[in-house]
């Protein structure tokens, strides 16, 4: 069974100021895209494992 969440979309063209805001719109964006793909690893792992678990149970 495959869950999917969806990958954060990255910000605006008007939503950064560019005034080096700590964190920026940008920041928060990639540490949402880095926990997206940690996630989506996790997932694809799990799976294989079921997969390869349900070909040797033939």
């Amino acid at each position: 069974m495959s869950t999917t969440t969806q990958r954060p979309q990255p910000p605006g063209d008007n939503e950064c100021c560019e005034g080096g805001c700590s964190p920026c719109v940008w920041d928060r964006y990639y540490d949402e895209l880095r926990d997206w793909q940690a996630q989506q690893a996790v997932i694809k792992a799990k799976e294989a494992a079921e997969k390869d678990e349900d070909e040797t149970a033939k």
